[in-house]
């Protein structure tokens, strides 16, 4: 971790923030006292994330079709009184 205080930052910033690249933490401080950090972001994924956990896991088309309307029914409550007592 590298310690600056603000008017070398001010003065050097490209030079930190190519060392925040190489993954270095950057601290700047105000009169000794630290006030901000520089760290570098994460790295931006390229290409679409695979589903599930499993990285070769295949999906069959069936997977997208629609559900039977009974299924549907149950998770929307349909079909089962509710068990709890009028008022």
């Amino acid at each position: 971790m590298i310690r600056i205080n603000t008017a070398e930052a001010k003065s050097r910033l490209s030079y930190y923030l190519d060392k925040v690249e190489q993954g270095e933490t950057v601290v700047v401080c105000r009169r000794n006292v630290p006030i901000a950090e520089l760290r570098a972001l994460p790295k931006q994924r390229q290409g679409q994330r695979p589903v599930g956990l499993d990285r070769g896991m295949r999906l069959p088309a069936s997977f997208f079709e629609p559900l039977p309307e009974d299924l549907l029914d149950a998770f929307e409550g349909g079909g089962h009184e509710d068990p709890r007592p009028r008022q």
